[in-house]
């Protein structure tokens, strides 16, 4: 006969609690609406569960009693996406405003953006020091993507390039570059020979090192491309493709039998959809993304009808930044009505192909160039309006939040960790107060941004932004002062 067994009371509350112990995270977010950024499919009522810098969980909220947090955010009404990255920036002007371009940092976490790619500048330096120090923890800021120095010819009018006249002064340039451990390479066209330019692209292609460039006018989209081409950087130099003519202008440029404005009006004249379109599946076979800096271009394109000078992002910019702006805001004065209205043009036919790269196949990455010369793009709040600009121009707000996500992430080879929210996910999540699948504008409206797992909500963000407008205004009075 089997024995009775009495278990006595403190026993049965320990394993009824045991079985029903929750799960420790450190935060958890309730009742949110969950978009995919992959599918385009939105969760409404999740949970997401984050432990550290991951997200452990999303879920029904239903069952997010399973959880115990540390800290809860209410999202109810809040539309979740994964953080933004800003896939063109810049870091610049000198020695003398890198302070200037340090306050540039929290502008882009105030608004959503966990990483930004650096396409170049003057301070490299000062970038490698910021990018290790976010990477550590020891510095507040978006985690920092970096090609160091660009690659260009001799006497190059850009300040802080690797002048190169050889192939094994390339060879050279990409140690140096892979002694820094830079996250690409960036080839530029000023003074830079198409043979080197080719060059420099097969041998940083060999080493597995990405590339991104702007491309000399009389090489072809579709050579640089088939040579080791990461990504086009501005879209006017994918729009070249879809002339048939595009060798043939190229190489009277190159003969000097006409100059590039001319090149660029046969390119308009001679435009193809059919070719384009055939030009640009060839791109997205061989994995050659498109950074459109559409927003950069708009601004100096029509500053006939918006000078900007009243501009209340400017509280947030520097003086020495501001003063870098002349340069563009100077040449565009020089225009005669008849440039004006072919520079209206050129911005618009080439916006235009943004669909038609979109269908194709091309990966676009949203990239604002923002930072020192481009007169009137803010940092932070540049990337809201880039993506204004790409859904304004034919893609689908859908296609516009790819384009600021995941596309990005795989360009870098961050796909495994970031681009979208799920489990497993970097806890980079953004909370909107407004669905952005239906109006792109909605990613302006943040209500709160986890970044790595650390929750900034509205107040803060705020604050981070009036810190910024203080240090600007008091290098402003600095400057000023006799």
């Amino acid at each position: 006969m089997t024995p009775s067994i009495r278990l006595s009371a403190a026993v049965l509350f320990a394993l009824s609690s045991s079985a029903s112990a929750a799960e420790r995270v450190d935060l958890l977010i309730r009742h949110a609406n969950v978009i995919d950024v992959v599918d385009g499919k939105t969760r409404a009522d999740q949970a997401i569960a984050v432990r550290g810098e991951r997200i452990v969980a999303i879920v029904d909220d239903a069952k997010a009693k399973r959880y115990e947090a540390g800290q809860s955010v209410e999202a109810e009404g809040k539309y979740a996406i994964p953080a933004l990255w800003d896939m063109h920036v810049h870091f610049g002007g000198g020695d003398k405003l890198i302070e200037e371009n340090k306050n540039l940092l929290p502008l882009y976490v105030a608004h959503g953006i966990a990483a930004v790619r650096d396409a170049a500048g003057d301070l490299s330096p000062s970038v490698f020091e910021w990018r290790d120090a976010i990477a550590a923890g020891r510095l507040d800021g978006p985690t920092i993507f970096t090609s160091g120095p660009k690659l260009e010819g001799y006497k190059s009018i850009w300040p802080g390039d690797i002048e190169v006249g050889n192939a094994a002064e390339i060879a050279k340039a990409l140690d140096r570059l892979q002694g820094w451990k830079v996250d690409f390479v960036k080839i530029t066209d000023n003074t830079l020979s198409p043979d080197l330019f080719l060059d420099a692209l097969k041998q940083a292609h060999a080493r597995g090192l990405r590339a991104s460039a702007h491309v000399p006018f009389n090489l072809t989209i579709d050579a640089v491309s088939a040579a080791g081409l990461s990504s086009i950087e501005h879209i006017d130099y994918a729009y070249k493709a879809g002339s048939p003519q595009e060798a043939e202008i190229g190489a009277m440029v190159a003969r000097g039998e006409i100059d590039s404005r001319e090149g660029w009006n046969r390119i308009q004249a001679s435009f193809d959809e059919d070719t384009a379109r055939a030009a640009y599946r060839r791109l997205a076979k061989r994995g050659t993304a498109v950074t459109p800096t559409l927003n950069g271009s708009f601004v100096t394109t029509y500053l006939d009808r918006d000078d900007h000078r009243g501009d209340a992002y400017l509280r947030y910019i520097g003086p020495g930044l501001q003063a870098t702006y002349a340069w563009r805001v100077e040449r565009a004065a020089k225009d005669d009505a008849a440039a004006i209205e072919r520079r209206h043009q050129r911005y618009e036919r080439s916006a235009a192909i943004l669909p038609l790269l979109q269908s194709s196949g091309v990966s676009i990455l949203a990239g604002t160039d923002a930072g020192f010369l481009n007169s009137f793009n803010y940092p932070g709040i540049g990337l809201h309006d880039e993506l204004q600009r790409f859904v304004d121009n034919g893609l689908t707000p859908l296609q516009a939040l790819q384009a600021a996500t995941i596309n990005g992430a795989r360009f870098l080879g961050q796909e495994r960790l970031h681009g979208r929210l799920a489990a497993g996910k970097a806890a980079d999540i953004v909370l909107l107060d407004a669905d952005p699948l239906r109006d792109i504008a909605a990613t302006r409206r943040i209500d709160t941004f986890v970044l790595r797992g650390k929750v900034h909500d509205r107040k803060a963000l705020d604050a981070m932004l009036e810190e910024v407008r203080t240090k600007v205004a008091a290098q402003s009075a600095a400057k000023a002062a006799p």
